[in-house]
């Protein structure tokens, strides 16, 4: 992975050439035909003013002028004959540039789809520090937004400019046959260009990135607010995020116009210097053909050759704005690829056998930002057997299972499954073997059946049925008129929550992993919702290794041993038996029994035992 800091000194444009380049693979051949027929179309272009010259110096002769030359007078048949010819080099053009326009589309298209595909892909690979720092909204605005507008800049821009690039050299090369003088017009109207657009380009670009940066923020606020809806409307937050929405829509439109703007001047500068070129090159070559070294026809022939040589500086000037938007999302594109792998497979990981679900951290320490999470902890979780993690919001619970599935590597120590360091294990076998399921159950859209079955993919509908019962969840889905094909909405928004935590458990079962990973799967739910919930989780946990995650001693007491954190260390350990002899445990566990709910275990932290 390129690291950031190597690619600081490089210019965006390079960075967006970068990530491009690695997707043009299988392309050359449509890339080869693409420019082979752009070139047929300069060749048509070149060509195209000759029958208009032919006409003019044909009529100049026949009227009895003698600045015409030599040849033929104006006939029907010459007349007939260049008014055809004009009509097939125009035509002729127009098809090659459709054949590639064409082609460039389709290479625009293929690269962008295998980079949003790449993007992605690296994306899902990121780690929990880079999801938990990052926001969703500019995320998605980089992978769906900024990689589209490579897309079109690739086939608007790209193409018409490396057509028109070609054309400036035919063209100059035609002038400086016709009249070297003349052509000199040319380079000094190229070098004008090129000092304006030096002035310009930079300040362009500078503020099409803050105009992409602003898009950024406004997908965030949008993805939030609407993500967090039944929040926003109950505590009536509609106008609050409204006004926060509107400052980041207002200061993105005004970096939105100043880029505008400044492309806008571009242009018109760039027109004057083309009017400039113009005006010197008629009068100049008026008074050319005045003293016979040029033909009205070729004068003609090299206003039309120099108006179609400008237009590349036209566009240049036109498609400026455009490219800097383009570079912008290069940049943004670029950095989200530069984002480091922290876990990844090393090179002697290898996939596991058969698994017996022991779990031991040796001596791990973590940390979050910085900020110590495990000191140097030290336990054994044995197979097939439930232990229960509790203490105080901060300890490092949710730590534990974020190592046992390598979201997150610990700073120092190790974590082992059935005596392997998690390391030696490539993490596809590591996470084909655990189980999760977190307070929030994390349901798709689409049919109850696809999300039981992304548990495993190749499970028969007979099984998804099986897991569906033992979690408890067939009845309710068989009540709905689709049963298990009922399209459910973005994250189960359309069950309840006692539903989405069973559907979330019989993709557990489904999974039918050795090892068993709970999050606070029952906070939240109301009585019936709960028991129904742990009458699922039997299901799921029988005879698996299980870490259960929560604060409620109700659940704690269930299982086989409890361990209980704090501070990033462990404070008590033992089963549900010997912990209730500790006088701070057995508080905890009579001050929810006494008041019929659960409550955190920080009360009681720092209580003594």
């Amino acid at each position: 992975m390129t690291n950031r800091n190597a690619t600081v000194g490089k210019s965006g444009l390079q960075r967006t050439l970068q990530v491009i380049r690695p997707h043009l693979g299988g392309q050359g051949p449509l890339m080869t035909g693409g420019v082979l027929v752009l070139l047929c179309e300069v060749a048509f272009r070149v060509l195209e003013p000759w029958p208009v010259k032919f006409v003019v110096d044909a009529v100049t002769r026949s009227l009895g002028a003698d600045l015409a030359g030599t040849g033929p007078d104006a006939t029907p048949l010459l007349l007939l004959a260049c008014g055809a010819a004009l009509v097939f080099f125009t035509g002729m053009r127009a098809v090659c540039n459709f054949f590639a326009t064409l082609a460039f589309a389709l290479v625009g298209s293929r690269v962008a789809t295998r980079l949003r595909a790449a993007v992605f892909d690296h994306v899902q690979s990121l780690s929990a520090r880079f999801h938990s720092t990052n926001r969703t909204g500019d995320t998605v605005q980089r992978l769906v937004g900024d990689v589209g507008r490579l897309q079109e800049v690739a086939v608007t821009a790209g193409m018409p400019l490396l057509a028109n690039c070609i054309t400036l050299v035919a063209m100059a090369g035609v002038m400086f046959w016709l009249d070297p003088l003349l052509a000199l017009v040319v380079i000094a109207a190229c070098a004008g260009f090129y000092l304006l657009s030096r002035i310009s380009t930079d300040n362009i670009t500078i503020a099409a990135r803050r105009t992409r940066k602003g898009e950024g923020s406004l997908a965030n606020t949008a993805q939030e607010s609407l993500g967090a809806i039944r929040v926003v409307q109950t505590y009536g937050l509609e106008r609050t995020l409204s006004d926060r929405f509107g400052s980041s829509n207002q200061k993105t439109l005004k970096e939105g116009v100043r880029s505008r703007r400044l492309a806008a001047a571009l242009e018109r500068r760039t027109d004057v210097i083309v009017g400039i070129a113009t005006a010197v090159v008629l009068a100049g070559g008026g008074w050319r053909v005045v003293q016979g070294a040029m033909t009205p026809g070729d004068l003609v022939l090299f206003l039309m050759y120099l108006k179609t040589a400008m237009k590349p500086l036209r566009d240049l000037a036109k498609y400026t704005g455009r490219i800097a938007r383009a570079t912008a999302s290069g940049e943004r594109v670029a950095e989200l690829l530069e984002e480091a792998v922290d876990i990844s497979d090393s090179p002697t990981a290898l996939p596991l056998g058969k698994v017996w679900g022991e779990l031991e951290f040796r001596n791990v320490s973590a940390s979050y930002d910085g900020r110590p999470v495990l000191s140097n902890l030290t336990l054994c979780l044995q197979e097939g057997r439930n232990t229960a993690i509790v203490g105080p919001s901060g300890s490092g619970k949710s730590t534990l299972l974020s190592l046992l599935v390598r979201t997150m590597d610990p700073q120092q120590g190790s974590v082992h499954l059935d005596g392997v360091n998690l390391t030696d294990i490539t993490l596809a076998s590591l996470r084909s073997h655990v189980s999760l399921v977190l307070q929030e159950a994390v349901l798709f859209t689409g049919t109850i059946r696809e999300n039981i079955r992304f548990g495993r993919l190749a499970a028969t509908d007979g099984e998804v049925m099986r897991a569906a019962r033992l979690a408890q969840a067939h009845g309710f889905i068989t009540s709905f008129p689709e049963g298990y094909d009922t399209i459910i909405g973005e994250r189960g928004g359309t069950l309840s929550g006692g539903q989405r935590q069973r559907i979330a458990i019989a993709r557990a079962i489904l999974r039918n992993s050795p090892v068993v990973l709970l999050d606070e799967v029952t906070t939240g739910l109301d009585h019936a919702a709960r028991i129904e919930v742990l009458e699922a989780l039997a299901g799921l946990t029988a005879g698996r290794t299980t870490v259960t995650v929560t604060h409620e001693a109700s659940i704690a007491l269930r299982s086989d041993r409890i361990v209980w954190l704090q501070d990033g260390r462990i404070l008590l350990d033992g089963s549900p038996e010997e912990l209730l002899h500790y006088p701070m445990f057995a508080r905890w566990v009579d001050e929810q029994q006494r008041s019929g709910q659960d409550s955190d275990p920080s009360i009681w932290a720092g209580s003594g035992s």
